[in-house]
């Protein structure tokens, strides 16, 4: 199984509605040097200013965007090319980071390539730590910047540290 630490960034709190903005993935390994970036036009005339504020883009920015269609193909042929088996979705929060993944690459491919499921990185910390009011953001390395490659390179940092430190038994 090829994990891949996902983060994505959109302009309100559903797909369809509103739209996803960019993400970023990134192929965990131990040298967490293949990444995916995509930026999407707007599929909606509905955002909420202070959402769309935290990706760092004014609307007129991404309305020059790739079409949805373009990203999430591209997208597709970098999971295929880096992953020679099944791809696991996982994201700091796969509620919200799933559900525009998922959405956009039914709507928009026909199909999810991720397959019907995805994990939850904070979850899995506190299931190997045994405390649900604790998180795993003291793990990652790379700042958390809302650029979305940078904040899944962290959370994919903090995998890694959860594999090494605290013996989670997952091949990588």
């Amino acid at each position: 199984m090829a994990y891949i630490m996902v983060d994505i960034e959109s302009d309100g709190p559903i797909p369809g509605d509103y739209s996803m903005i960019s993400f970023g993935a990134v192929y965990v390994d131990e040298a967490l040097d293949k990444s995916f970036y995509g930026q999407l036009q707007p599929i909606s005339d509905r955002f909420i200013p202070e959402a769309l504020a935290i990706s760092g883009f004014t609307r007129d920015e991404t309305l020059q965007f790739d079409t949805p269609q373009v990203v999430m193909n591209h997208f597709a042929q970098w999971i295929n090319t880096h992953c020679k088996d099944r791809p696991i979705f996982i994201s700091d929060n796969n509620g919200f980071d799933w559900m525009f993944i998922c959405w956009y690459f039914h709507h928009f491919t026909g199909s999810n390539p991720f397959g019907f499921s995805s994990q939850n990185l904070g979850s899995l910390y506190k299931g190997l730590i045994q405390d649900t009011f604790k998180n795993f953001k003291h793990l990652r390395k790379t700042k958390h910047t809302h650029n979305p490659v940078d904040d899944a390179k962290g959370n994919a940092e903090a995998l890694l540290t959860m594999k090494e430190e605290l013996g989670l038994l997952i091949k990588l």
